[in-house]
């Protein structure tokens, strides 16, 4: 291919619309099949007999990620305009998940060993029968725009398929490549440190969609994690499905996470309640999947005095730069759209602001939920600081807004009484549609544990069993194979008789950690 027919990019500041050096090459289709062959030979050859230690390649990149912390805040800083605190608590964040996927894999925790023994003379018969969790292979990570640590090269996604014993091919996020190359890096670093295939994690950088199609169809992909919007991430799950061998596509994708007040908490609390919301919206310039985008109540006195502190505050927030000037251009569009509907009122429209970068004043406006249809526009993920009131006329409507109306999202809320039957029925609704519920507190934030969910039903997931966040994520990239009648000495190490790991596991239906006596 010539040169001039391969696309180049670079990164802009934010904060001064200032071009950023170097020129980074948008990976060729030839590139990223061989970039995922090399993956899916790395991973047959260790197949049979792992090398090197998932949990020691995990510590690694932690370890490394932690030595270089100064210059990745400052490059970072540079490509997304994130403030230092908010870059210093994605780090952490990012070495504690890395960590804590080390922990996991050490354990054998999602190898999920489970054991029927034998019955004799059974009618049917009953052979001994045993499972276990085994790595999918190569799995293609889709880097996200507003986390340039934890949701990108070695954020959540990769640190599960590593932990899962899976290779990874990650496409950068063309908003912050720099960062991207230089967290790379030390992943690499950490590759060659504890002995794996220099092949087991590879990054590939693109700015136009069809190398993000590319590593879709790309022919030893086995999996493909994404973070980004709804049409990016159906795009890819299209793509995979019509593969020859199609493979699962894990997409979190839009979410405008309604958040319902019922008019008692409006009226005990309101004020509290729009400072919180007030936050929400405007933390990292509303640029969090968890976001708050859709507020329900009851119009009343209280509710429109909540909504009024809420409006005050909105609309004495400074103006908040976006990461990507792109991603600034589409926020206004939405906001124009949306306000530019009959149906809404403005109750803080965002000035114009002249400054070169991505810089962005908060929005929000008003409608009458009666107003609405399932599947309307005005429902969907508004990515920036603003959000729209959904006003109710009764907590009847209020109800029926929860169970009819509201879009599937990664979070619903509810603030109201715990006694309250009203807030008992408005969280079954949102369970019925959300991955995640909360009552009283603010969706913005997603704790790493075992419990975690970060996920939900289509358009906020392609695969609402799973979750993107949290040890469980980990479980995406693998898959169960059993075992008939095989001899203790054939047995993956997991299974065997006096189980030599010293795993928790569930023999004829009976959780533990003792060995398995087989029937004579």
């Amino acid at each position: 291919m010539e040169a001039s027919a391969i696309t180049t990019f670079r990164a802009v500041d934010p904060c001064s619309g200032a071009t950023l050096e170097p020129a980074f090459a948008d990976a060729q289709p030839a590139a990223v099949e061989a970039a995922a062959r090399r993956a899916g030979c790395a991973f047959a050859a260790e197949w049979t007999a792992r090398t090197f230690s998932d949990a020691a390649l995990l510590r690694a990149i932690a370890d490394g990620i932690e030595a270089s912390a100064q210059a990745l805040r400052a490059c970072a800083q540079a490509e997304t305009g994130l403030p230092e605190p908010r870059l210093s608590g994605e780090l952490a964040r990012t070495t504690g998940q890395l960590r804590a996927f080390a922990d996991v894999a050490e354990r054998g925790d999602l190898l999920d060993p489970i054991i029927d023994t034998a019955v004799a003379g059974a009618t049917p018969p009953k052979p001994d029968q045993r499972r276990a969790n085994v790595p999918i292979g190569p799995v293609a990570v889709f880097a996200a725009s507003n986390f340039p640590f934890a949701f990108s090269v070695a954020g959540g996604d990769t640190a599960a398929a590593l932990a899962a014993g899976c290779p990874v091919v990650l496409k950068a996020h063309p908003a912050h490549p720099r960062t991207s190359d230089l967290t790379a890096a030390i992943v690499a670093e950490a590759v060659a440190a504890v002995g794996a295939p220099q092949a087991w994690f590879q990054l590939l950088h693109g700015s136009t969609p069809a190398v993000g199609q590319a590593l879709a169809q790309a022919s030893a992909i086995e999996a493909i994690a994404f973070t980004g919007s709804t049409g990016a991430g159906t795009a890819l799950a299209r793509a995979a499905a019509l593969r020859d061998r199609p493979v699962p596509v894990f997409a979190e994708m839009g979410s405008a996470n309604p958040l319902l007040v019922t008019p008692a908490a409006a009226a005990a609390r309101g004020a509290e309640i729009a400072a919180g919301l007030a936050a929400a919206i405007t933390g990292s310039a509303g640029q969090l999947c968890t976001k708050p985008g859709l507020i329900a109540l009851v119009d009343d006195a209280a509710g429109r005095a909540l909504v009024e502190a809420l409006s005050q505050r909105l609309a004495a927030a400074d103006v908040l730069p976006m990461l990507t000037p792109r991603l600034r251009d589409g926020f206004a569009a939405a906001a124009t759209l949306a306000l530019g509907d009959e149906r809404v009122t403005a109750r803080v429209r965002p000035a114009a602001d002249a400054r070169p970068g991505a810089w962005q004043a908060p929005l929000l406006g008003e409608l009458r939920a009666a107003a609405l249809e399932p599947g309307d526009v005005l429902l969907e993920e508004l990515f920036g600081p603003g959000a729209l009131v959904l006003w109710c006329a009764d907590a009847a409507e209020l109800e029926l807004l929860a169970g009819e109306r509201l879009p599937a999202a990664l979070t619903g809320t509810v603030h109201g009484d715990g006694e309250d039957p009203l807030v008992q029925r408005l969280l079954r609704q949102l369970a019925a549609r959300v991955g995640r519920v909360i009552v009283n507190g603010y969706p913005t934030g997603v704790a790493v544990g075992w419990a975690t969910v970060h996920g939900g039903p289509f358009p906020a997931t392609s695969a609402p069993a799973t979750t993107s966040v949290g040890m469980t994520a980990a479980l995406r990239f693998m898959r169960p194979v059993g075992y008939q009648s095989l001899p203790d000495a054939l047995l993956p190490p997991a299974l065997r008789d006096a189980n030599p790991l010293g795993l928790v596991r569930r023999v004829d239906g009976v959780l533990g950690a003792g060995p398995v006596t087989r029937a004579a």
